[in-house]
Order: structure tokens, then C-alpha cells, then sequence
């Protein structure tokens, strides 16, 4: 089975403190969202390509939370940990996200799950920040390539 490469949008509005990531997958929500939930699938698909994942905590639940490790080629490693403030099944999820090389600046985010029918799943990213400043250090980090390179890996674990 051939994987399309649906792009990722990302949205950046300028003096705003916030983000928006949106992503088709050919592949039904069911699945989208068990692969958001499975730390298993998460640590296959999540982050930059050529980056180990380890994942210490991954509790996609209301409630729970995360915190996950990447280790690039060179031994650097980047931690992330956040809160699942609320999640429903194959629908929505609000969690917070923050990348402990910057601390104390969390992101809050809102996933939305959204059936295109056909077998087919759009997600929604809308990724607050607490000022602009630290919404711009994000999208400078490179952000987009490691979300187009996980997405990508994602379509290739969802056509297995």
C-alpha cells in the first residue's frame, strides 16, 4: 500500500501568541487516535527523523500525562512533559505541552479529530503560548520539519 504525503499546514498569525497545525491522514480516526494514544505507536511515529524517543510516561486519558525523551545522533537529548487536561475518545483532547529547554513556557492545545469519511481523518492543532516571543521561538525550532517528518512516519505506521 503507497502512503500519500498530505502536507502539514502550519499557521503562524503575526502578533498572535498562537499556532495552527492541521494534517489529513488516509486513514479512518479510529486509527489516528489510537496511534495518539498508544505509547507504543507514539514512540514510533512522534518527533524528528533520526531521533530516539524514549517515553517515561504516557497516560493519554483525562487526567493524565507525559513526559518523552528525544536523543538526536550526536547523544543531545530533549525533554518534553505535559498534562492531558481532557480527552475524548476518537474526538478532541486538550493537553499542555512543554519543551524543558525553555521552562516555565507552556503551550496549551487543543486536538481535534475530525472524520472526512471515506477512511479518512483531518486533525486540528490551535497551540497557545504565553506571548508571542515564546510562539516564535517555537516556529524557529524547526518545529515544521519534525512535524512533517512524524506525520510522514505516522501514514506509513497507519497503511501497515
Amino acid at each position: 500500500m503507497t502512503t500519500t504525503t498530505n502536507p502539514v499546514t502550519v499557521s503562524a498569525p503575526e502578533g498572535l501568541p498562537f499556532i495552527d497545525i492541521e494534517r489529513e491522514f488516509d486513514a479512518p480516526v479510529a486509527a489516528v487516535f489510537n496511534a495518539h494514544r498508544d505509547p507504543e505507536l507514539v514512540r514510533q511515529w512522534l518527533g524528528p527523523n533520526g531521533y530516539e524517543m524514549t517515553i517515561e510516561r504516557w497516560d493519554f486519558t483525562t487526567q493524565g500525562g507525559y513526559r518523552y525523551v528525544h536523543t538526536d545522533a550526536e547523544g543531545q537529548s530533549y525533554g518534553f512533559n505535559g498534562t492531558f487536561h481532557t480527552v475524548r475518545e476518537n474526538e478532541f483532547a486538550i493537553q499542555t505541552f512543554e519543551f524543558e529547554g525553555y521552562p516555565d513556557v507552556v503551550a496549551i492545545e487543543s486536538l481535534t479529530f475530525e472524520d472526512l469519511g471515506d477512511g479518512r481523518t483531518r486533525l486540528r492543532i490551535h497551540s497557545v503560548y504565553p506571548s508571542v516571543e515564546s510562539r516564535d521561538g517555537m516556529v524557529a525550532s524547526g518545529m515544521e520539519g519534525g512535524l512533517t517528518d512524524g506525520y510522514r512516519r505516522l501514514d506509513a505506521l497507519l497503511a501497515a
